[in-house]
């Protein structure tokens, strides 16, 4: 595929027998672009190719031909247009094929080959030496050749040569994963069962390891280069990938099906608000005043469930943080990706086999005050470091956000308050109470739903205490879903309650809205 900027990208697709290609998120490919309708053009398998069916209102460049709400054979380039992307498809057949060679087989291929370049004795450090690819493809070319009796398929040579390159000297069947744009993240339960994530959906993928042994090899090529270690005195481990991807894995006797591996993928390029907007995860209306909101320097919450999205709205609001501002973000794993020049990016660090060395979100966090900053940044409120959060919305940090757990704006204050309670402090629940109202403005409502998407299901802003010491909440934006389409995606849409915050004096008086806008 070639995106509207020039770039190219190859994306890994599910073998099924009609591909649907549009701007939804439930598409199997997703373009995020105004010119792509919901549901653009489907791809569908026959037994003499590929046929395209045009479903959008603009219509399907084939070749130099308009097609609009009609199908047509592909030919052998497959090259269609769809909005501002061009696409080039192709079936790789024999991606799968390999599934094929019996597991038996795979084995004695991998145990011949480490018994001719005695690959075992080589430390994570040498995996990667450029001398040492080519000396594995040609004894691979060469063992391979010998079972051809077993293994006739040339393409099936070719493809089984590459997996097993892959697995000797990189991550195995994950590295194809995790060059998949698409994937968003790597789920191994065991070595022969591997699921991903696209899109929200989760599927079970034809790859595998060959044996056990392959896949405790590629957690050690993830580990070892970053002087960490897994075995059965230490059979948990967090790590993190190049790309930043986090990774988790936990060896028997913990997972006595065998080692699991959870590949949590780092984006390459941060989203933007217009893009967000575009895959209908929030209104238009709704990231203006997001937008707002961070310049007039609201404290905002984010809130939702694991895997709803929430690093990556924040990430999507620090955006609009102006460029000569000091910024600061602390986090556990580093995922944020700010692009403003004065950023200082803190991580946390667990402590060592000895116990000691811990350095903890709250220690990072105390110290960031020492540092002089506009706007601290907390990917997540886990523990007692929330009290110290407040207190520095507080206390001349305006502008800050953080993250944290939560199904909605009231339970995601009521986290606060517990996580408040865990610093070790004697103060009274009222007396937290008050010290959220006071230091956080906007409480950001993130929701994964049931067809995948991910979506704004409300802005809300957080007002004074009530008559019963409760924190009043005023929703300003809800999602209002309104039912279930024929293949199962949430209906529904973002609507303005019509409450008018009580800051919007702030947007006035800072030339963010003018006669006649919205909020």
């Amino acid at each position: 595929m070639v995106t509207p900027d020039g770039a190219e990208q190859k994306i890994a697709v599910p073998n099924v027998d009609s591909l649907s290609i549009g701007r939804d998120p439930s598409c199997h490919v997703v373009l995020a672009s105004p010119e792509v309708s919901r549901f653009h053009v489907r791809i569908e398998r026959e037994h003499d190719g590929f046929r395209m069916v045009d479903q959008s209102s603009n219509g399907t460049v084939l070749g130099h031909e308009l097609i609009r709400s009609a199908g047509r054979l592909l030919p052998p380039s497959g090259q269609i247009r769809v909005g501002p992307y061009r696409l080039h498809v192709k079936e790789l057949s024999t991606e799968a094929s390999t599934n094929a060679v019996p597991p038996e087989l795979r084995r004695r291929i991998h145990q011949s080959l480490l018994d001719h370049l005695e690959l075992a004795s080589l430390d994570g450090a040498d995996m990667d030496d450029a001398v040492l690819r080519p000396r594995v493809i040609e004894a691979l070319e060469r063992i391979v050749a010998s079972f051809e009796s077993e293994i006739g398929d040339s393409n099936q040579r070719a493809r089984l040569i590459a997996e097993m390159t892959d697995e000797v000297l990189g991550l195995g069947p994950l590295q194809d994963l995790l060059d998949d744009d698409t994937v968003s993240e790597i789920m191994v339960v065991d070595p022969t069962t591997i699921y991903v994530e696209r899109r929200g959906k989760v599927s079970l993928t034809p790859l595998r390891f060959s044996d056990e042994e392959s896949c405790r090899a590629a957690i050690e090529r993830i580990v070892t280069p970053l002087g960490r270690r897994i075995d059965e005195s230490t059979p948990m481990v967090d790590a993190r990938l190049k790309d930043g991807s986090r990774v988790n894995a936990i060896i028997p006797p913990l997972a006595p099906r065998g080692p699991c591996i959870t590949i949590r993928k780092f984006s390459k390029r941060p989203l933007q608000m217009k893009e967000l907007v575009s895959l209908g995860s929030l209104s238009a209306k709704m990231a203006a005043f997001l937008q707002r909101c961070v310049r007039a320097k609201k404290n905002i919450l984010v809130s939702g469930g694991t895997g709803s999205g929430k690093t990556t709205l924040l990430n999507v609001l620090s955006a609009e943080i102006p460029s000569d501002e000091r910024i600061i973000t602390i986090e556990d794993a580093a995922e944020l990706k700010l692009e403003q020049p004065h950023v200082v990016a803190l991580e946390s660090k667990p402590r060592n086999l000895e116990g000691r060395g811990a350095y903890t979100i709250r220690d990072l966090l105390k110290n960031a005050l020492r540092m002089r900053p506009d706007r601290i940044l907390v990917g997540e409120c886990r523990a007692g470091e929330a009290i110290d959060m407040l207190q520095a919305m507080n206390t001349g940090h305006e502008g800050s956000m953080t993250t944290t757990h939560a199904n909605s704006a009231k339970e995601a204050l009521k986290r606060i308050e517990t996580l408040c309670m865990m610093a070790g402090l004697e103060l009274s629940p009222q007396t937290i109470r008050q010290q959220i109202a006071a230091s956080i403005h906007v409480i950001v409502q993130q929701a994964r739903f049931s067809d995948g998407t991910r979506r704004l299901s409300a802005i809300t802003e957080v007002g004074t205490l009530g008559e019963e010491g409760d924190i009043v909440l005023h929703d300003i934006f809800v999602f209002q879903r309104s039912g279930t389409g024929p293949d199962g995606e949430v209906l529904g849409e973002h609507r303005p309650t019509g409450y008018v915050p009580t800051f919007i004096d702030e947007f006035i008086t800072q030339g963010l809205i003018g006669d006649g806008d919205y909020l």
